[in-house]
C-alpha cells in the first residue's frame, strides 16, 4: 500500500514565509498584477515580445490574431504602467514607436513560456474533459 503526503502551501503560508503581501487578500495590489498578468492578450503581447524583441504596434496586431486595436492598446498601456514593457518613440517622420520587455517584464518570461507549453502539451486533454463535461450537462 502506497500513501503520498502532499503538502499545499496556503495564502498564510506565503504570506508569512517572506513578504506582507497576499493575493488571497482583498484589495492586495499583487492580486491587481495577478490580473493584469494573467490575462489572455498580456500573456500574448508579452510572449511575442520576449520571442521577438522589440516589435512595432502593427507588427504585434499582425502577430496576435483576433486582438482589436483598442484592446491591444490598452493591454500595451497597463504592461507599461506596471513596468513590464517599455514604449520607446523614435523622433522621425513618421513618428516610429517600438515596444520592448523591460528587465522586469522579462523575468516573466519563464514563467509565461511555462504556462504556454503547458497549454499545448495538454490541449487534448482538456478539449475531452470539456466535450464529456457538456455531454453531461447538455451543453
Amino acid at each position: 500500500m502506497r500513501i503520498e503526503v502532499r503538502y499545499v502551501a496556503t495564502s498564510r503560508d506565503v504570506s508569512e514565509s517572506t513578504t506582507p503581501w497576499d493575493p488571497y487578500t482583498r484589495g492586495c495590489p499583487s492580486r491587481d498584477v495577478l490580473d493584469q498578468i494573467g490575462s489572455k492578450w498580456a500573456v500574448l503581447v508579452m510572449g511575442e515580445l520576449g520571442r521577438h524583441g522589440a516589435r512595432r504596434f502593427t507588427q504585434l496586431r499582425q502577430q496576435l490574431e483576433g486582438i482589436s486595436e483598442k484592446m491591444l492598446t490598452q493591454t500595451l498601456r497597463t504592461l507599461e504602467r506596471d513596468g513590464l514593457i517599455l514604449r520607446t518613440a523614435y523622433p522621425e517622420m513618421p513618428i516610429r514607436v517600438e515596444y520592448e520587455l523591460t528587465p522586469l517584464g522579462q523575468t516573466l518570461r519563464g514563467p509565461l513560456k511555462a504556462l504556454t507549453e503547458w497549454s499545448i502539451q495538454h490541449i487534448e486533454e482538456v478539449v475531452d474533459a470539456r466535450e464529456k463535461y457538456d455531454e453531461r450537462t447538455g451543453r
